[in-house]
């Protein structure tokens, strides 16, 4: 195992060397294509790292060391009943509404406490998937129908994946479930009611800082009642955070002791250390291939992918989701950039694939999936994905 995780870390440095050596830095393109990388990881640094990963980071160090596994077996674990272990981890990431990366720490936490492989791999899709205001935006910019095969394809692909997946790899997560069982439960120190204050304290500061403006305009917000609701707590966002702080440094004062308190920012940390190197990484490799999404600053030019997206045959919905799942949307923005690429000539089938794929994967999240539970799985998973959007994008088109 030494000699080949040795054997790894040489062809990486190899790699390294390589786009190093051989890399045209002179050409304008490339010029711009590096410059967009830094320019995606400067937006991505500034919009998405303090307000939505720094406290997915602390809620998933919380749930490593608070939560037992016993707790997670019996909602999540390969045991639990299917119905209740994939309905738990489909409506918890529907609640949180997070982006592809800002779901990977919780995703982690989860898997490590003993979670199954399907109902992890259910909510990992359904946090950024089945996010509810973008369901919404999406059927109001994009039609009802849109909408609607977006809600309903989301809710569908986060139960049937899952299920998969546990299908797929049944033997092994029977073995890695087999490690957890013989784990003793460990003794509660608070009751559970302080641990629901504790956690919602937490997804409250992280759901509401990262609050964003709808990417619509003011006629738009005008004209609907559920938009005027968000735009009203995106004016207050900032004061709920602040109300959810005070009371989780309440908490924190009155129930947890000096040494819990470190334990739980070493395993913050020990998340942080895993993940967020590769969601950099990762960050700007897709920002040198594809740009920002609003942009035609990447090594690939944004036109060809617009040019391939036409109609509803099998190649240009495989292409809407396959690009989808290497690009990175923050959440929302995929409605508007789908407007521009819509009305650039995009088919209805291929922009709802690209909807299914696109908000659930990105090329960081990809590598931090990898790291979690292995690149098999990633691969089967970013599949099932892939084919799922494909399928549901060419049926779609030929409805309407």
């Amino acid at each position: 195992m030494t000699s080949m995780k040795e054997y790894q870390k040489f062809l990486l440095m190899l790699a390294v060397f390589l786009i190093a050596y051989f890399l045209p830095v002179l050409n304008p393109d490339v010029q711009k294509a590096i410059l967009e990388s830094f320019i995606l990881l400067n937006d991505y640094a500034q919009k998405h790292v303090l307000f939505c990963l720094v406290p997915a980071f602390f809620i998933a160090g919380a749930i490593g060391v608070f939560i037992s596994q016993a707790s997670v077996m019996k909602y999540l674990g390969a045991k639990a009943k299917k119905w209740l272990a994939y309905g738990v981890a489909s409506v918890s990431g529907a609640i949180l509404a997070v982006c592809s990366c800002t779901v990977l720490p919780l995703f982690a936490g989860i898997h490590k406490r003993g979670a199954g492989l399907g109902p992890a791999i259910t909510f990992l899709y359904s946090g950024p998937a089945i996010n509810v205001m973008a369901i919404i935006l999406t059927a109001r910019v994009l039609g009802l129908e849109m909408g609607i095969a977006r809600a309903v394809g989301a809710v569908f692909f986060s139960i049937v994946i899952g299920l998969l997946m546990q299908l797929i790899f049944g033997k092994e997560e029977e073995l890695r479930q087999e490690g957890f069982a013989s784990m003793p439960a460990p003794e509660e120190k608070r009751s559970l009611w302080q641990y629901v204050i504790y956690f919602f304290s937490m997804v409250g500061i992280m759901v509401f800082a990262s609050w964003s403006k709808p990417a619509v305009s003011s006629a738009d917000v005008s004209g609907n009642s559920f938009l005027k609701l968000w735009t009203s707590i995106y004016n207050i966002h900032w004061y709920i955070v602040l109300f959810f702080a005070v009371i989780l440094a309440m908490a924190l004062y009155l129930w947890f002791t000096k040494d819990e308190m470190k334990e739980w920012v070493s395993q913050t940390w020990s998340f942080t250390k895993q993940i967020m190197p590769l969601l950099f990484a990762g960050v700007m490799i897709a920002g040198f291939l594809l740009g920002r999404p609003d942009t035609d600053s990447g090594i690939i030019p944004s036109q060809w992918i617009a040019q391939l997206v036409g109609g509803n045959s099998l190649w240009a919905n495989l292409f809407a989701s396959v690009s989808g799942a290497l690009m990175y949307f923050a959440t929302l923005t995929e409605v508007p950039i789908l407007q521009g690429l819509m009305g650039a000539g995009m088919g209805k089938g291929p922009a709802l694939a690209l909807l299914l794929a696109g908000p659930a994967l990105s090329l960081p999240n990809m590598l931090v999936i990898r790291s979690v539970m292995g690149t098999k799985k990633t691969l089967v998973y970013i599949s099932l994905v892939v084919v799922m959007s494909t399928a549901a994008g060419m049926i779609y088109g030929n409805l309407f």
